[in-house]
């Protein structure tokens, strides 16, 4: 049993206990835009392993006149500078005293600094960081540089460049042995398996066993989220693809209204049952997304709401399999004869061929046009038209639902309550040529669907699909970052 102590330490008002809430996932703390808002350190328990280790996470008073506490770290050997440290700042300057305790639990309890900075500043300009640096050199202890407040997710390249800009300027302290990006409002879980692996990196060699089993436990939990993750928005999808709407064929007589309307030139009206049928399939895949973003939401440790997000533009959305039109086939059936009956009940479906439904027409005896649509009902098994969602919609909610995901995965806790925002437009690039490369893997589900296969049974092959695409966008996203899975 080993405990690894992580202490959390910058300049006053950057961040520190938005990053601890993101990375314990649940709200620790005081967050409020003022300077030493956190006055003692904190511990908290970020992971514990089966064997018993420990990886706990100090989140500690922000630094604020840095240069004054180096000189007075400097004096603390002697017995003035002990009143001064002990006694005098603790009821005079108690802003002061706070980074004096920040320092002193680096120096006797941590393993590893992680050092936030705030990444839109100019890190040439931020003089205090060269005075927290050589205050951090003085205690002596490996200290890792996040970059936080880096805005909205960037591309990698703008992100490595960030990286450069930091590290080339805290090149000149030994003491800093990396810096990477680790933003508390837009991390996602595979920045946390760097963030491990540059802690691994530094550690003592007698911390690395126990730090592996750590690393192997953090694995474990972010692998068992994604894959519950990847399981609620497979089923949102299954559920979208196997739902259908059916709409009872009007009498003869609305058939046969409407057909004569429409050849004296007048605009004939919708059919409101159609309508219907629609806004119900509609409202039921809202429905379907909002739960599901709820329980994505849940699943990541975050709190807050699903916006709506469908939304009303789905103009093409509805794939509409047509009845035979019995009353209509019938009128058009009584103006002619012969082989033209056939062709009359032919357009009265659409444009569908009837196939086996003449046969089966002709077996039962019946006559003309209206034999032959009531027969190719028999034969699809119902004499209602079906609203369903179209293929092309459904691959259009792939590329949704795997950016629903990944502004989710990316969203810190620290952050407050979920808000769904706009989609970088680099994650959409990425995410839509991913599914336009993967598509193929989804086209036999939505087949399968339009045949009747229910959810259950399309769910397996879509939660492949949608896996394999998320894995392969989080790769292009973060090249060369292990991922375990």
């Amino acid at each position: 049993m080993t405990t690894i102590r992580l202490s959390l330490i910058s300049h006053t008002n950057v961040g520190k206990t938005t990053l601890a809430r993101t990375l314990l996932k649940r709200d620790v703390g005081e967050v409020r835009d003022a300077a030493h808002v956190t006055e003692a350190a904190e511990r908290y328990t970020l992971i514990e392993t089966s064997a018993g280790d420990v990886l706990e996470l100090w989140d500690t008073p922000g630094f604020g006149d840095s240069a004054r506490l180096l000189r007075r770290l400097r004096q603390s050997g002697n017995p003035l500078g002990w009143f001064l440290t002990q006694v005098w700042d603790r009821y005079a300057d108690r802003p002061f005293f706070s980074s004096q305790l920040a320092v002193r639990n680096v120096r006797d309890t941590a393993d590893v600094v992680l050092y936030l900075v705030n990444a839109s500043e100019d890190p040439a300009a931020a003089a205090y960081v060269a005075a927290e640096m050589e205050v951090l050199g003085w205690i002596g202890k490996p200290v890792l540089v996040l970059l936080n407040q880096l805005g909205p997710p960037q591309t990698a390249e703008s992100e490595a460049e960030e990286i450069r800009r930091w590290a080339a300027q805290l090149s000149a302290f030994g003491c800093v042995r990396d810096t990477i990006a680790f933003d508390a409002f837009a991390r996602c879980w595979v920045q946390e398996q760097v963030l491990l692996e540059r802690i691994a990196a530094v550690l003592p060699e007698d911390r690395g066993v126990a730090f592996e089993r750590i690393a192997a436990a953090w694995d474990a939990r972010n692998l068992e989220t994604f894959e519950l993750a990847m399981g609620v928005l497979a089923s949102d999808l299954a559920r979208a693809a196997a739902d259908r709407e059916e709409v009872a064929a009007r009498s003869l007589g609305e058939s046969a209204k409407a057909w004569l309307k429409g050849l004296a030139g007048g605009e004939a009206r919708g059919d409101p049952a159609l309508a219907a049928a629609r806004e119900a399939i509609g409202g039921r895949l809202e429905a379907s997304v909002q739960a599901a973003t709820q329980e994505l939401i849940a699943l990541h440790g975050l709190s807050g709401r699903a916006a709506e997000e469908v939304g009303q533009r789905m103009g093409a959305a509805y794939a509409v399999a047509p009845a035979a039109d019995v009353g209509k086939a019938s009128v058009l059936g009584a103006a002619v004869t012969g082989a033209l009956g056939g062709l009359a009940a032919d357009l009265a479906a659409g444009g569908l061929s009837f196939g086996a439904g003449a046969l089966i027409g002709g077996v039962l005896g019946a006559a003309g046009a209206h034999g032959l649509a009531r027969a190719y009902n028999l034969a699809r098994g119902t004499d209602a038209t079906t609203v369903r969602w179209s293929a092309e919609f459904l691959t259009g909610r792939v590329s949704s639902t795997v950016l629903r995901y990944l502004a989710v995965a990316h969203f810190g806790r620290g952050r407050g309550d979920y808000v769904q925002a706009e989609y970088p437009t680099h994650w959409r690039e990425t995410v839509e040529h991913v599914v336009r490369e993967r598509q193929a893997a989804f086209q036999d589900a939505w087949l399968a669907a339009a045949q009747g296969a229910p959810a259950a049974t399309l769910e397996p092959q879509l939660r492949a699909g949608l896996r394999a695409v998320v894995v392969d966008v989080l790769r292009t996203r973060y090249p060369q970052r292990r991922l375990p899975v």
